[in-house]
């Protein structure tokens, strides 16, 4: 594989690869580079080692390597070494398939991982917590129930401990090793094996070990998709089944409902102990604004239909695997609600003069979500990536301003850019598009009329200007924030904390618009009805129910 060579040699892109409109890295450029993220994907699967090692230590994975021995010498009659050695890496999925091709095997793995202090009461019930778990006979659980606080802490422990913890991340990864080593069917090359040689005991090499085994791991992940491109389907079915049933037994968590930074426990996410109250996101009530009397409530309207919609969104089901579809709409819907709120602290802009922006805003996130369910789901990290990319090339554009221009706190800025880019310190992967929109340069214009609202945006967008276009950077650092519950898999949700920041008839029709939003939001997510009518149900429509809209 050859690295193509850059062919932009000035500007603040000089050093990538163009090709149109699109500046890619070196290493982007080679169309081989593919970014995983094995927290969502594969984490999951090997929830059974997490937890023990959450449970008992790190040091509980030499009775993981004992039970893999004893098991591949009770099924070393089938003749089959390597599918069992492969079979004993700690996936759940591929338990399912050891004991699918073996009469018998389902209880030789039970009985010596029992043996060997594998299956806790703890572990078990954690395990037997979910649907639709792989492999529920290891769990010994005849029927699913929902996790206590105490399983929701084992849960969450396992996975803050191989999120926090590098080298726990590489003893886990490590078990496919091991299980082949002990098999005799592993081979590398003569430099790994002396690393791994001592592995774990010898501190003086873990560092660099860690580093190996996990690169080994994901090499090998990415050879066996060559070889079966469908092999991990099971996994990342059961990685859906994983992250969304998380979803329904805990509850978000903002970093301002944590009163000690040190660390988060799960007692502020079960469900079944999370209040929920119409919240004013900027935390407090702000300082009264002279206004017309007719146009007062309208703020605090807005208000409480943003947090109604994050009620919506919090007590129903998630899409915690899709979360790109879940943060760019609900990200976008509270974009709008944020505007539109801090405008409406504000008489003074009430008019088209100054307040063009809101309007175009508005028309412009409808038409977005509009046409993005139009298209394939993979839109929606697109439309991430793309505003990435925008934050890359804003902080190398700042980079040329000259040394005497900078003021205090420039470099900082340049950082958070660079922090919004979500590149990698060391491999230079964020592609640039500098087409005028993240569907591949298609204007708004083209997107209304796809979306059979080329009128509406003829009538509106057309008359408002000067307006940001929301890219996803933007969105990001303003209007979401992580998620602090481990459950949730660093998904971001919308903010509730605001920037410090008459034609009541206008106003009002910026209000009225925002509720379609809201509704049209709802709708496209496939939010539970039950959650929104509960969290709607405030609002006393004098001409009937609001009708749910229909599926676009």
């Amino acid at each position: 594989m050859s690295i193509p060579k850059p062919n932009q040699r000035t500007g603040p892109m000089a050093g990538h690869v163009r090709k149109g409109r699109v500046y890619k890295s070196p290493l982007a450029a080679t169309g081989v580079l593919r970014i995983e993220d094995w927290i969502k994907d594969d984490l999951p699967d090997l929830l059974w080692p997490a937890l023990v090692l959450a449970q008992q230590g790190n040091e509980s994975v030499k009775r993981f390597i004992t039970w893999q021995k004893a098991v591949q010498d009770g099924l070393a009659h089938h003749g089959e070494v390597a599918f069992v050695a492969e079979s004993l890496d700690g996936r759940l999925t591929h338990l399912v398939e050891l004991a699918e091709r073996f009469p018998g095997a389902a209880e030789i793995l039970v009985e010596e991982a029992t043996h060997y202090g594998l299956l806790s009461q703890e572990v078990c019930r954690s395990l037997g917590s979910y649907p639709r778990m792989p492999v529920p006979w290891l769990a010994g659980e005849s029927e699913t129930k929902p996790p206590e606080l105490a399983e929701l802490q084992l849960i969450r422990d396992a996975l803050l401990g191989v999120l926090q913890d590098g080298h726990r991340e590489a003893l886990i990864k490590c078990l496919r090793t091991w299980s082949t080593v002990q098999a005799g069917t592993f081979s590398s090359d003569a430099k790994t094996i002396e690393l791994l040689k001592y592995y774990p005991g010898d501190i003086r090499t873990r560092s660099a070990a860690d580093a190996a085994v996990r690169a080994a791991w994901g090499a090998h992940k990415a050879a066996v998709l060559i070889d079966d491109p469908s092999h991990f389907d099971p996994a990342v079915r059961w990685a859906r089944v994983f992250w969304g049933a998380n979803s329904m037994t805990s509850g978000c968590i903002r970093s301002r409902d944590v009163e000690s930074t040190d660390e988060v426990g799960v007692e502020k996410e079960a469900r079944d102990t999370k209040e929920q109250t119409s919240v004013d996101p900027a935390g407090a009530e702000a300082a009264p604004t002279p206004m017309p009397a007719d146009g007062a409530n309208l703020r605090q309207l807005t208000m409480d239909l943003l947090s109604s919609f994050i009620e919506a969104l919090e007590t129903a089901p998630m899409r915690l695997y899709e979360k790109e579809h879940q943060e760019v709409i609900s990200g976008l819907v509270s974009r709008a609600g944020r505007d539109l709120i801090a405008v409406l602290s504000a008489p003074d802009l009430w008019c088209i003069e100054h307040s063009s922006h809101i309007t175009r805003m508005l028309v412009e996130i409808q038409i977005y979500l509009h046409w993005m369910a139009k298209q394939d789901s993979s839109i929606y990290r697109e439309f991430q990536e793309y505003g990435a990319g925008k934050a890359k090339l804003y902080a190398r554009i700042s980079e040329e301003l000259p040394a005497e221009a900078r003021t205090a706190g420039f470099r900082e800025s340049i950082d958070e850019l660079m922090r919004l880019s979500h590149n990698h310190e060391v491999l230079d992967h964020r592609v640039v598009d500098t087409r005028d929109t993240f569907a591949g340069g298609k204007s708004i214009r083209a997107m209304a009329e796809e979306a059979g609202l080329l009128d509406f945006y003829r009538q509106s967008y057309s008359l408002a200007s000067g307006v940001s276009h929301s890219e996803w950077w933007s969105v990001e650092t303003h209007a979401m924030e992580p998620c602090l519950n481990v459950l949730h898999g660093q998904h971001l949700i919308p903010s509730l904390s605001l920037s410090s920041g008459g034609n009541v008839a206008l106003a009002s029709s910026w209000v009225d618009h925002f509720y379609s939003l809201v509704r049209a939001g709802l709708a496209l997510l496939g939010t539970d009805e039950t959650a929104v009518s509960t969290a709607f149900a405030w609002l006393e429509e004098s001409d009937g129910d609001e009708p749910w809209p229909e599926s676009v």
